[in-house]
């Protein structure tokens, strides 16, 4: 059986891979019901698959027993309606990275929530205390960036707003440590600590490349084997998507009004081109897409 858990039942709203990463953790790790949301029939039925492939592997790698990805399976529930959400404890935002979208879907779960549900956005870079001040509940509001993918990689980072409370925080500490992460701490600053050290690092490489320094391979080679980092920043970026990475420096050089943050020519022109990165099969690499 999986362990207690702080909160008896989870809302994830957005069920693409990270959304249903987080599903597949909350219930594989803690007895939480858990509910992941969507408005796509299509969308939900690829996240039941993807959930699947996830227990499967972790079963074959001996992370989980059978019966306990089954039982991790009984407690999570598909569902396109928000209503659902109004006896969660705990809701964990995950849909795409806009301002604008995330404070929709939080004014309209704040209108259907208990009131003392916790809310949390796994936005990697947006300021949680903007998105906080949809809701009438900043105090218990707070960001809970996973990394992907969340059930594998062992950190989460937490954002509390200008409001959030001691007690919210610490609840969601507490679920932290039961999901089995190592937990850090960041002020709400646009790419809170992990994005703006990792996005940095990201766009240098990308100037390096431009400028001709050296090739991509040999850039990522010599970060992966001179800093022993497990992938080349050129890759990372693939990785994550160049329409991601872009986006996410156009909110560091705004909020900080810093030209350091500019992002790198070469990765809006990629952009421009629809070479995204790994989903699409060509960003700064070719995967034969």
């Amino acid at each position: 059986m999986a362990g207690a858990s702080t909160f008896g039942t989870v809302f994830v709203a957005g069920s693409g891979f990270m959304g249903s990463a987080i599903a597949f953790l909350v219930a594989s790790k803690t007895s939480a019901s858990v509910q992941i949301f969507d408005i796509s029939d299509a969308q939900l039925a690829k996240a039941e698959a993807t959930i699947e492939k996830f227990g499967k592997t972790s079963v074959e790698k001996g992370f989980l027993t059978v019966d306990q990805f089954i039982d991790a399976k009984k407690r999570i529930h598909a569902t396109k309606s928000e209503q659902l959400a109004a006896h969660s404890d705990l809701v964990i935002e995950a849909i795409a990275e806009d301002l604008e979208l995330k404070k929709d879907l939080f004014k309209r779960l704040d209108n259907i929530c208990k009131k003392e549900a916790i809310f949390a956005s796994n936005t990697s870079s947006l300021s949680i205390t903007s998105l906080a001040a949809a809701t009438k509940r900043s105090s218990q509001f707070i960001g809970m960036h996973f990394f992907s993918p969340a059930h594998v990689m062992k950190l989460v980072e937490l954002i509390p707003g200008c409001d959030t409370s001691a007690e919210t925080l610490e609840k969601v500490k507490t679920f932290g440590e039961e999901l089995g992460k190592t937990l850090i701490c960041s002020k709400d600053f646009p790419g809170f600590i992990t994005t703006r050290l990792g996005l940095v690092l990201i766009n240098e490489a990308a100037f390096a490349l431009m400028e001709g320094l050296s090739t991509a391979k040999e850039i990522d080679t010599g970060m992966v084997l001179g800093y022993n980092h497990p992938m080349g920043p050129l890759a990372l970026a693939d990785f994550i998507g160049l329409d991601i990475c872009l986006h996410i420096l156009e909110t560091l050089q705004d909020g900080f009004g810093d030209p350091k943050y500019r992002p790198c020519p070469i990765i809006k022109q990629l952009v421009s081109a629809g070479h995204l990165g790994k989903k699409t099969g060509k960003g700064f690499y070719d995967y034969g897409g």
